[in-house]
C-alpha cells in the first residue's frame, strides 16, 4: 500500500469521518487510474495519427484537400474503412474513454455522498454545520467544494477526450492531427492547482504528513 493509501494515525475512525477519510483515498486512487489510462490512450492516438498521416491511409494528396471541405466525407470513410488497423486502434481508444468516463461516474458519487453529509449536519447542528472539524482544518463544506472543482476538472477533461476520439481517425489535416494527439498527451484541464487540491485533501484528512 503506498503513502497516500495508508492510515495516518491511530484509531479508527465511523461515520462522516471515515466516509471522508475514505473518498480521499479513493480520489488519489481513481486520478491515479485516470493518468494511467491517459497514457494508455496517448500511444493509441499515436498509432491512429500516424496511421492518418502515412501514405497507406492517405495515398493521395487530393484526398486531404477533399478531407478538408464538407464535399470530402466519402474519402475520408473510405480510407477509414481501407484501413483495418486503423479501425482496431479507434476501438481501443473508444475502450480507453469509456472506462475513464466509468472513473468519472465514481467521482460524481462520492461529491453527492459529501452533499449529503453537509445537508446531514446542517439538519443535526443547524445551518452552520458541524461546530469543530473533524479532521484538522476543514469544514465538511470544504471537502464538497475540493471534490465539486476536482469533478469539473476531470468532467472537461473527459468531454475533450471523446471530441479527439470522434475526429482524430477522420481528420486528414496534419497540422489539426498533431493539435487532438497534443491534446490527449497535456491534458489542458488538468493544472498544476488540480494536483495542489488533491495534495491539500490528502493532507488534511491524514493519508499525508503536513
Amino acid at each position: 500500500m503506498d503513502e497516500a493509501t495508508s492510515p495516518a494515525r491511530k484509531g479508527n475512525l465511523t461515520g462522516s469521518a471515515r466516509k471522508l477519510k475514505d473518498n480521499a483515498a479513493d480520489w488519489h486512487n481513481l486520478i491515479l487510474k485516470w493518468e494511467r489510462l491517459s497514457d494508455e490512450g496517448s500511444t493509441i492516438a499515436t498509432k491512429i495519427v500516424n496511421f492518418r498521416l502515412s501514405k497507406e491511409s492517405v495515398k493521395d494528396p487530393e484526398v486531404i484537400m477533399e478531407g478538408n471541405s464538407l464535399s470530402g466525407a466519402p474519402a475520408e470513410k473510405s480510407a477509414y474503412e481501407s484501413n483495418p488497423e486503423l479501425e482496431e486502434e479507434c476501438i481501443k481508444l473508444q475502450n480507453v474513454v469509456e472506462r475513464m468516463a466509468h472513473i468519472l461516474s465514481k467521482m460524481e458519487k462520492m461529491v453527492s455522498a459529501e452533499r449529503g453529509i453537509c445537508k446531514l449536519e446542517a439538519f443535526q447542528y443547524g445551518e452552520k454545520g458541524r461546530p469543530t472539524p473533524l479532521f484538522q482544518t476543514w469544514s465538511t463544506q470544504q471537502f464538497v467544494e475540493v471534490s465539486s472543482k476536482l469533478y469539473e476538472v476531470y468532467k472537461q477533461e473527459l468531454a475533450l477526450k471523446r471530441t479527439i476520439l470522434r475526429e482524430v481517425a477522420h481528420t486528414a489535416n496534419p497540422d489539426l492531427c498533431m493539435v487532438y494527439l497534443s491534446c490527449w498527451l497535456h491534458q489542458p484541464y488538468i493544472q498544476d492547482n488540480t494536483k495542489i487540491l488533491l495534495e491539500s485533501l490528502l493532507m488534511e484528512t491524514g493519508h499525508k504528513a503536513v
